[in-house]
């Protein structure tokens, strides 16, 4: 009885001091809330934070709200509710928060708007996001830059402008930088907007549809092309860029004498990547979204230990109630001359995912 009363000592001696180490590991719940499922992109920003909060002795809390405002806001209630210290929120609609948040703040919670500012809120403490304005300049010179090279001996250009979805402040960013390039030209007559479309009331794309982007294309070559050409679409997301193709392909462009137009987008997507090495797609814009999740995480990782997060811009983004501290990476074009090179050289991709 002695040496099992020892063994029974011993063994709680061992569960008393092997109990607070186990809870020391555990820093709290953070919450991730991403928009949709329906981009690439959303999914690998999602899981590869979740892989590095696990890392980093986190519990994370993944949620995908399916392009459904309801339904984010539900799931960032819920976060709240079951003890996230932290959010990392990628908005749908990023004036649709204040409410929640404030209850987040009520309770203490911090917030990182990631990716998507969210606006007309005090409650965002801090913003990850690549230089989006310098997304828009990228992608119209290599508008510019692709007319050059596939359209030596034509001018005017003809060109059609395509917008993200007026919800997300990114977009008004990328329209504005690829503007700072692209008007000059329009004033100087090189390149015309045969629609007359133009400002982000009348090019924006609402949830970054493919099949919005590709209906509007398919109306505007039948209401304005059915004699003249189209040399180049601005196109801001790869989704887009994937339904703009497809409607001119539908009439013919890319086969016999009708040079495919040059078409731009952004996010590296593996369909548009492929597009761009079979000589459709011209160009994109990679935006190392893991580099970005762990952006997310050190500035958790600071506010948890009661530091102040880095950042790098206190200045641009200013949601309607304050200038939110941010850190911007930056963003890569992306053409056929160097796609491998940038994408399997990252590791985004493998050679193989790029060639098959």
């Amino acid at each position: 009885m002695k040496k099992l009363g020892a063994l029974i000592a011993s063994f709680a001696i061992g569960i008393a001091s092997f109990t607070p180490f186990a809870y020391a590991q555990d820093k709290g719940v953070v919450g991730i809330s991403m928009p949709t499922k329906t981009s690439t992109r959303w999914i690998s920003d999602g899981e590869t934070m979740e892989k590095l909060f696990k890392e980093a002795g986190y519990t994370p809390d993944l949620q995908f709200a399916d392009d459904d405002i309801p339904n984010q806001l539900a799931q960032i209630e819920n976060m709240v509710t079951k003890g996230a210290k932290v959010l990392v929120i990628g908005a749908i609609d990023g004036t649709t928060l204040s409410d929640i948040l404030q209850k987040a703040a009520d309770a203490g919670v911090k917030v990182i708007a990631y990716d998507r500012l969210i606006r007309d809120s005090g409650n965002v403490d801090y913003y990850a996001t690549f230089d989006n304005f310098q997304v828009g300049v990228l992608q119209a010179t290599s508008l510019v830059n692709g007319l050059k090279a596939k359209f030596p001996d034509t001018k005017p250009w003809n060109v059609e402008l395509f917008g993200g979805s007026p919800d997300d402040n990114n977009a008004f960013f990328f329209y504005d930088g690829a503007m700072s390039v692209l008007q000059p030209l329009i004033d100087s007559g090189d390149i015309v907007i045969k629609s007359g479309q133009m400002g982000m009331d009348q090019v924006g794309t609402l949830r970054w549809d493919g099949t919005v982007a590709q209906a509007r294309m398919e109306n505007l070559l039948s209401s304005t092309y059915t004699e003249d050409k189209l040399h180049g679409a601005l196109s801001p997301y790869d989704g887009l860029s994937i339904g703009i193709l497809s409607a001119l392909k539908g009439v013919g462009y890319g086969s016999g004498d009708m040079t495919m137009p040059v078409v731009t987008g952004q996010d590296a997507e593996l369909p548009s990547v492929k597009s761009i090495l079979a000589d459709e797609q011209y160009s994109t814009v990679f935006k190392d979204t893991r580099e970005l999740a762990k952006v997310a995480v050190t500035m958790v990782d600071a506010i948890m230990g009661g530091k102040t997060p880095e950042v790098n811009d206190e200045k641009t983004y200013n949601n309607g109630v304050k200038v939110v501290p941010s850190y911007l990476l930056k963003p890569v074009a992306v053409d056929k001359a160097n796609a491998k090179d940038v994408l399997v050289g990252a590791g985004y991709y493998t050679a193989d995912q790029i060639d098959n």
